[in-house]
């Protein structure tokens, strides 16, 4: 059965930073979509070891501000 899960990607320095928000895995590229790849089969192999039942419901997402008031 597929699932959609979520990425964050953010860049350090020369790569870039993909990591799972549904599960604590995260994976590293030159691009970010070398970096999704390597995250997609991050957490596959995660899922292997840990089963489906790791995978916690949808992450709520918001953006927010800092700085002047």
């Amino acid at each position: 059965m597929a699932k959609t899960l979520t990425a964050a990607v953010h860049q350090e320095e020369d790569w870039y930073v993909a990591r799972c928000l549904e599960v604590e895995v995260a994976s590293q590229g030159q691009t970010i979509d070398e970096a999704k790849a390597n995250l997609i089969e991050a957490v596959q192999l995660y899922l292997e070891e840990a089963g489906e039942d790791a995978v916690e419901e949808s992450p709520f997402i918001s953006a927010f501000q800092i700085g002047a008031a």
